[in-house]
């Protein structure tokens, strides 16, 4: 939040977005701390060869990064899928669009006082995120582990009124996704989002279940600009230097050396700007 006050007080002492001199371009783009803005830092120096400044802005909470892209303070963000940003315009009146799609990261179920898919008990407790999207993806999760079943007719985001069956009499928890990782010792597990795993020190082969299932392009991560940006030819041209410099061999070697096994590219061979 510090991060983000910061941001927020300098933002008119800094270079304007999408704009630039001599013909060089700045862009701003929003990415929460590991490992969106790590991989945003190693295509800073491509991106520069490309004739544009890439600003890198932090956050730590997924809706100011939306609405900070919504206000013009940022030109893009990178922290989310496709379900999560058709929920946050339709909620918030905002126009915001898949530029690309970068990686897949599975969703999976972290120990906290049990180590064991094989130990939940009875009254265990297990936290999940309590937006629509993640929350309801965590209680796929959940399905695939055998904790639970949800009704057939449960639509793409269920929700705990859609569970049929408790296959294990736990309780789940709804929490906001950037603190259940930090809850870990409180609950039985819990279902992380694998940005805040990372930064809380954990790997894909810490957890003890995850989803081999929805690899499929809804979950898929993506940049995000505003619909209006993606009409404007200039700004289209700024966007596919982005797209091509992070489809990289420089993202491979984040991936491969500082995400820990959780992220896999995604969508690489879709050209979703329009063609200027």
């Amino acid at each position: 939040m510090k991060k983000i006050a910061m941001f927020l007080a300098m933002a008119t002492l800094l270079v304007f977005p999408l704009a630039g001199c001599g013909g060089k371009k700045t862009l701003k783009v929003g990415a929460t701390p590991a490992p969106h803005a790590e991989i945003l830092q190693s295509i800073q120096e491509e991106m520069a060869n490309r004739g544009v400044e890439m600003e890198i802005v932090e956050f730590t909470d997924y809706p100011l990064i939306n609405q900070a892209l919504a206000n013009g303070d940022i030109d893009a963000n990178y922290f989310q899928h496709e379900p999560y940003l058709i929920d946050f315009n339709e909620k918030n009146g905002t126009d915001l669009k898949t530029a690309a799609y970068i990686h897949y990261e599975p969703l999976a179920l972290f120990p906290g006082k049990t180590k064991a898919i094989a130990d939940l008990k009875e009254g265990a407790q297990i936290g999940v995120p309590n937006d629509p999207t993640n929350g309801g993806r965590a209680l796929k999760v959940l399905e695939s582990a055998g904790i639970i079943t949800l009704n057939s007719d449960a639509g793409f985001n269920p929700t705990l009124d859609d569970i049929q069956t408790y296959n294990i009499g736990v309780t789940i928890k709804e929490l906001k996704a950037n603190v259940i990782v930090s809850a870990l010792p409180d609950v039985t597990a819990a279902i992380v989002n694998n940005n805040y795993a990372l930064d809380f020190g954990l790997s894909a082969s810490d957890a003890i279940f995850a989803d081999d299932r929805l690899d499929i392009e809804d979950y898929w991560n993506l940049i995000a600009a505003r619909t209006a940006d993606l009409s404007d030819p200039d700004k289209v041209e700024i966007f596919r230097k982005v797209v091509e410099a992070y489809q990289s061999d420089a993202t491979l070697e984040v991936f491969n050396t500082e995400c820990r096994g959780f992220y896999t590219p995604a969508g690489w061979d879709q050209d979703l700007l329009p063609q200027t």
